[in-house]
């Protein structure tokens, strides 16, 4: 049994972010690889991701390198796709070789049995996101967007993410979300004693809450303002929220 514990992170919106930030998440991959068990990347690891036949958009190649070569350390990877990065497929999956998922699903996490949602459309209130979500996975959207050249679409996604932040940002919004996704969360682990974990992102909130003695809801929160992590001890042990070091001397 590995001593080594599990790692969670979500939201670091690359391509959104500054170069120092998507630097610092390629430290955290080579630390990942030096110290963890594992690495579930919980949805929104890029601000806009589309798998053309035979393009991969040029500003996330080191990213892909960093992974390819946590991956090659022997490290497992498994990603769940978010409203940013839900046309996640055959790219990252053959050539980076990490598992990508479509949440929610069981997962086994750190020798826990869990329940896995980026958290776009879950929970009463957040339908925007229900609409989205159904939206960006329509096959006949996927199509259309397929034909556009590939700076004309990336254009267009960027434009699009741009004004969801713009409109997003606030604490206001975020917490409505955490407080949807929370409570969401509650509710599987009372229907299903079984769950030791309920794992989130999207929210930008990070979070470890005791639901119930032993069986937690957590949130990694994101590397936009919060720059955190979760590591779920070997084991067995509440898992833990961390915090990675910034490197734009801004805390």
């Amino acid at each position: 049994m590995s001593t080594r514990p599990f790692l969670i992170v979500s939201d670091t919106h690359l391509g959104a972010v500054p170069e120092s930030t998507e630097r610092a998440f390629r430290d955290f991959l080579h630390f990942a690889g030096e110290s963890a068990s594992g690495l579930l990347i919980n949805g929104d690891l890029f601000d806009f991701w589309f798998e053309y036949g035979s393009v991969i958009l040029r500003e996330h190649y080191r990213t892909l390198a960093a992974l390819r070569d946590l991956v090659e350390t022997g490290i497992p990877v498994s990603f769940v796709g978010g409203n940013h990065d839900a046309w996640a497929g055959k790219f990252l999956r053959d050539e980076v070789g990490i598992a990508v998922l479509d949440g929610p699903l069981e997962m086994e996490l750190g020798g826990r049995r869990a329940l896995v949602a980026h958290g776009d459309g879950v929970g009463r209130g957040d339908l925007k996101y229900r609409t989205l979500k159904a939206f960006i996975r329509n096959r006949a959207v996927v199509g259309a967007f397929r034909v556009l050249h590939p700076d004309l679409g990336t254009r267009i996604a960027r434009i699009a993410s741009s004004t969801e932040h713009k409109a997003d940002s606030g604490d206001q919004a975020s917490r409505g979300r955490a407080s949807y996704i929370q409570a969401w969360a509650e509710e599987r682990l009372r229907e299903d004693a079984g769950l030791e974990l309920v794992v989130a992102g999207h929210a930008h909130v990070p979070a470890v809450v005791e639901v119930e003695p032993g069986r937690f809801y957590v949130n990694a929160g994101d590397w936009i303002r919060h720059f955190t992590y979760l590591e779920l001890p070997a084991g067995g042990g509440p898992p833990e929220l961390r915090r990675w070091p910034r490197t734009d001397g801004a805390g």
